[in-house]
């Protein structure tokens, strides 16, 4: 009989492209990747992939192997989907999925309140950045950002929260210094694979055309802190910051409504229940927040 983990690295590496891509999702090394793919192949008695400068490619004995796995999978999620829906007790996994900001801007101290009220709950939150994908069990609660309830799977199930704005932002000093008339020159501080969204604007001040670029949120906030120049961030962020300011003659900008999401019988199940209706209050109480209205502005 095939081992099913066996056929999880297939999917993988089939998925991924690489043994490097596939042992990153699957959190393992790459040599473990290697050796399921040779039990897997040694079982079949035929080559999965062929090894390219570019990548593995599926030969044909893989391309049907895929379709197989894929049902296999599929399966194997209605599978645990079902017997999560039917557990009842307060305590096990719960795995949430969030932007990154979300998680370390706002939510932890909610998920800390949470923990303590409910001791026996293992709480992962999965914050890369990537989004987790409910159907195929890959997290068990999604707190996702969505600007168009439509473009959402019709099998999730969703709480409505509160909607989300952002605006552009700055350090105080930098702004006093740019109305002293201080002449270092401003940039737009940017995420390398996003830019300058197109609702941006500078406002009242005028940036240099050479960007400052960042790979991630926090070296992001930390050139911003520094006063190298203006970038855009949910309010809930930049308002809260008590060395950050908006930029004057700068408008506020609405990202979208944040969503609590839960996936068929999942919904269901005790914990999961638990913690929607917990983070469904919190988020409100926070409307004010995240809407850039909890504080007045210079």
């Amino acid at each position: 009989m095939i081992d099913w983990d066996d056929v999880r690295y297939f999917l993988a590496v089939a998925r991924g492209g690489s043994l490097r891509a596939a042992a990153e999702r699957l959190g393992v090394n790459h040599s473990t990747v290697l050796r399921r793919i040779a039990q897997l192949e040694e079982h079949l008695g035929a080559h999965m992939f062929e090894k390219l400068p570019s990548g593995y490619r599926l030969t044909a004995a893989g391309e049907e192997v895929l379709e197989l796995a894929n049902q296999m999978e599929a399966s194997s999620h209605q599978l645990e989907t079902r017997v999560f829906g039917r557990d009842q007790s307060v305590r096990g996994r719960l795995r949430v999925t969030m932007a990154p900001p979300l998680a370390t801007h706002l939510l932890m101290p909610d998920f800390a309140d949470f923990a303590r009220l409910h001791p026996d709950i293992e709480i992962e939150i999965l914050s890369s950045g990537e989004l987790a994908n409910l159907t195929n069990r890959e997290a068990d609660v999604a707190i996702r950002v969505v600007y168009d309830r439509k473009t959402l799977p019709l099998n999730l199930h969703g709480l409505k929260g509160p909607e989300l704005f952002g605006g552009v932002y700055m350090s105080r000093d930098r702004l006093a210094a740019w109305r002293a008339g201080a002449p270092d020159p401003i940039r737009w501080i940017v995420i390398s694979i996003h830019g300058i969204p197109d609702w941006a604007s500078e406002g009242e001040v005028r940036t240099t055309g050479v960007p400052f670029r960042t790979t991630d949120a926090g070296a992001q906030i930390a050139a911003v802190r520094r006063g190298l120049g203006i970038t855009t961030l949910p309010c809930f962020v930049g308002d809260a910051d008590p060395l950050l300011v908006r930029v004057p003659g700068t408008e506020l900008h609405m990202y979208g409504t944040v969503w609590l999401l839960t996936q068929g019988e999942t919904r269901t199940t005790k914990r999961v229940r638990l913690f929607t209706e917990f983070m469904s209050r919190r988020l409100a109480a926070y409307a004010p927040l995240l809407a850039g209205l909890s504080i007045s502005r210079d």
